[in-house]
């Protein structure tokens, strides 16, 4: 069982929320990972997910397009409403609430084809596209992915060929492909060098002016400086959740001053 820990302050108040995560328990096989986590992930917002090492972080984010149930051995309680619906309720189509909220992992994993065919992967699949605006559908993503000056002249290269970094926001450039309205992200600079994570950070900031942002991350300081709203997970269980300032320069709970402290972790 996860330790008791409760959140043990009050949270912020959002009005616009894109997703709520209300009491929810997670389970691998016989072992709880989450225990009764609860709070708002506000539109057009980034919220970060911090916390130790098995704390939960990546469980839970994946709940919210439910990758989870990639994995044979999972089960929930409680409930994930995307936009005010429950996304585990059987009418769900997961196809579609995929395509909404978009993820792109720690590892860049681009398909080994070219830049373009990269990009267009997921409009040919749903095929919500007009046939002439392939072109014009890859500038902009990449242009949103801050990538197009640098690959604007090689789209048939192999996305193999490209940098980490650049790998990286093509994969941000394909998730966008897909028009999503939530963008979910896991560690994804853990892999990358100092100037990549830098290109990564600006991009988070530009993304929240149309998409809502979820990040995963070790980095305190990475957390601090592109997310609005942090999450602190303890042992499975929400130890706080407050606006970012409050939770570096004001947290009400001893476990979080003690965390982004560096004292644990």
């Amino acid at each position: 069982m996860v330790e008791s820990n409760p959140t043990t302050t009050k949270m912020p108040t959002i009005t616009d929320s894109s997703v709520d995560v209300r009491a929810v328990n997670f389970y691998w096989g016989q072992k709880q990972v989450l225990s009764n986590v609860s709070f708002p992930v506000a539109r057009c917002k980034v919220t970060a997910l911090i916390g130790a090492s098995g704390c939960g972080k990546s469980t839970l984010i994946r709940m919210f397009n439910r990758m989870n149930e990639q994995y044979e051995g999972g089960r929930h309680e409680g409930e994930v409403l995307v936009f005010g619906q429950n996304i585990y309720a059987r009418s769900i189509d997961v196809i579609e609430l995929r395509r909404r909220v978009g993820m792109v992992f720690q590892k860049a994993n681009p398909f080994p084809k070219s830049i373009f065919d990269n990009i267009m992967y997921g409009p040919r699949l749903t095929g919500k596209f007009q046939h002439g605006q392939e072109l014009a559908i890859v500038e902009e993503c990449l242009i949103k992915a801050s990538l197009w000056d640098e690959v604007k002249d090689r789209l048939n290269d192999n996305a193999l060929r490209l940098s980490g970094g650049q790998q990286q926001r093509l994969c941000i450039a394909r998730a966008l492909a897909v028009n999503p309205d939530i963008l979910l992200m896991d560690e994804p600079c853990s892999a990358l060098d100092p100037i990549s994570t830098e290109h990564i950070e600006e991009l988070i900031k530009q993304l929240k002016s149309s998409y809502t942002v979820v990040i995963v991350t070790h980095n305190m300081q990475q957390a601090r400086r592109v997310s609005d709203y942090t999450a602190f997970l303890h042992m499975g269980r929400l130890a706080e959740f407050d606006r970012t300032e409050g939770i570096f320069e004001n947290p009400k709970n001893p476990l979080t001053k003690s965390y982004v402290g560096g004292h644990f972790g």
